[in-house]
């Protein structure tokens, strides 16, 4: 890539020439096809602005559209960062532009984003539809949502008395034992109260 300084109503230095070269190598990552670089430095003689004194323009020259920046400060270095970086800007928007003409992936917008991150939308669910669905849980007829879990078990035992009911109970690590009392031959539970305490729950069939 060639660089050609010129000025108007000002000098440039050889350092200052060396400086801008080195700062316009860096545009070759963002467009290869750069051929050469026009720069030129030109200084308001009466100047409106007393901040704005030095004006740089850039122009690019490569196998594709002319690129053109301009900048003004009020010196050379800053007015010659500005322009760079307009520069910059225009050659990675038009990388973007070819990247997406190719059929390549293409930058994701903000309000693209945002509709990915959104939950679904809930289904539209029908009341008096959800009301007639039956299913059926273990031994239980369900309408709608009703139990979330029904477990249904059979154990086989012998009538027991409290004492032992008390000592199966223990045994198990529950806090309740469902058993057939001895005596009374009724179905009975007991179960753990506070600390050492225990009541007992009898069922009487008639």
């Amino acid at each position: 890539m060639d660089v050609v300084v010129s000025s108007k109503n000002c000098e440039v230095s050889d350092r200052f020439r060396e400086h801008v070269a080195d700062k316009l190598i860096r545009l070759e990552k963002h467009d290869h096809r750069i051929i050469r670089v026009d720069v030129l430095l030109a200084k308001e003689a009466r100047p409106r602005e007393p901040e704005r004194n030095v004006r740089i323009e850039l122009t690019a020259r490569s196998k594709g559209p002319i690129v053109r920046a301009e900048a003004s400060a009020e010196d050379k270095m800053a007015a010659l960062d500005l322009a760079v970086d307009k520069m910059a800007a225009q050659m990675r928007r038009a990388a973007d532009r070819r990247k997406v003409h190719r059929g390549q992936h293409k930058p994701e917008s903000v309000a693209e984003a945002m509709a990915r991150s959104r939950p679904p939308a809930a289904p539209t669910v029908d009341p008096d539809a959800e009301a007639t669905t039956e299913r059926q849980v273990g031994p239980v007829a369900v309408t709608g949502d009703g139990p979330l879990v029904v477990r249904q078990k059979t154990h086989q035992g012998s009538p027991m008395t409290l004492e032992q009911a008390l000592y199966e109970m223990e045994l198990v690590g529950h806090d309740f034992y469902l058993f057939v009392e001895k005596e009374t031959e009724q179905p009975s539970v007991v179960y753990r109260r506070r600390g050492y305490d225990y009541g007992v729950i009898a069922l009487d069939v008639t």
